[in-house]
Parts: C-alpha cells; structure tokens; sequence
C-alpha cells in the first residue's frame, strides 16, 4: 500500500470496500473520490487511512473515523440530496461533514471539541451529542457517527418532515444501522446493515443496581 498515492488509495478503498458492499450511487461514490480521508485521521494512523476498519480520528482524543463501509452505508441509507440541511453528529475531524458538504448540502458538524482541517461550507459548533445545536435545525438529515445504547431521541425531535436520522444501534444484541424518518406527527424506524462502532458519549446506557 506503502506505494500508492492517496488518489489511487482512495479508488482502491471505494472499488473494494465501498461497491462491494452495495454502495453503488453515484453522488456518494464521487464524494468519496473528491474528500481526502487521510486529512482527518491522526498523523500516527495515516498510513492506513483507508483500510477496512476504524481509525483513531484527528478530533477529540479517543474518537474514531467509522470504517468507509460503515459510514458509506449511513449516506445511503439517509438518502441526502443536494440544497438539504444536514447536522454530522460526533464526526471528529469532520470527515462525514466533509463528505455531506461535497454532495451539495449545507452542514452543521456538531463535536464536543473542535479539531482537524477547516472544513469550507461546514459551520462547526461544540456542545453535548447527544441534542442538536440551539437555533440550527431542524435537520433533513442528521447523521450519528457512532453507535447509541440509548435512542436519540432529542436529535429525532429536530428533524423536519421527511428527514432522516441514521446511525448504529446498540440497544440489544448485534450492532446495525438504523434509519428514523419523520412523516408529520410520526417517526418510523427501521433496521438497515449490520455494522460496528464505538458508542459515542451521551449515547451510553445508564447502568442500573440490581438488588
């Protein structure tokens, strides 16, 4: 891999991970090839950038880059389509955020801390996760990158009518992908892939005494 410069890399990661996991829509696809994913990653990992796995991430210490399976299989399950209004929850160094922007949407990259490249056309705000940023939804899609024990329910409270929530639930017994989608008054829920990730903070199930 050592020989490779990052565009081929990057080919290489999206022809071997990314279609043959039934990631095949163009606009992700071209996002994918347009954003350079060894810029997020921390200086110690970037030699393997774009392996089939989580990678510590240049944002807050401890966090990770979803696998490019993982977090490309979030895109098509939230379906974003160019002019949305988008909210990248837990991304890092803004990654995700970076991917949504280059697909045409107007992004908010929500972290507990600010770290990693600038991000043009992203607007980057610090806080909690696990609640969306005051007075920025509500959100045609928001997009956990992460795993939650607990359902998000104050992030589903900020979509607007036909947005969608995806991330990776934890709830009970093998991790998937899950996708929300709000219809008026309702919310749907439905399971998607199997897929991996680390529980983001604020997402953690409270532990409870047994007596």
């Amino acid at each position: 891999m050592a020989d490779l410069n990052g565009d081929a890399l990057r080919l290489q990661m999206i022809n071997g991970q990314l279609r043959t996991s039934d990631v095949n829509d163009s606009e992700i696809l071209e996002a994918f090839v347009a954003v350079d994913r060894a810029a997020y990653v921390a200086p110690a990992q970037r030699r393997v950038a774009y392996c089939d796995g989580d990678v510590v991430s240049a944002g807050p210490a401890g966090r990770k880059l979803l696998a490019p399976r993982t977090l490309a299989l979030l895109l098509k399950c939230a379906a974003p389509r160019a002019g949305e209004h988008a909210l990248a929850v837990g991304g890092g160094a803004g990654y995700c955020a970076a991917l949504l922007t280059a697909m045409g949407l107007d992004v908010v990259d929500l972290e507990t801390e600010a770290a990693g490249p600038a991000n043009h056309g992203v607007e980057r705000m610090t806080g909690a996760l696990d609640r969306p940023p005051a007075g920025k939804g509500p959100f045609d899609v928001i997009v956990v990158n992460g795993a939650f024990e607990i359902a998000p329910e104050a992030l589903i409270d900020a979509l607007k009518d036909g947005g969608r929530l995806v991330g990776v639930d934890a709830r009970g017994g093998a991790k998937h992908i899950v996708v929300y989608e709000r219809s008026g008054e309702g919310v749907s829920e439905r399971a998607a892939y199997d897929a991996a990730a680390d529980v983001l903070p604020g997402f953690a199930r409270r532990l409870a005494f047994v007596f």
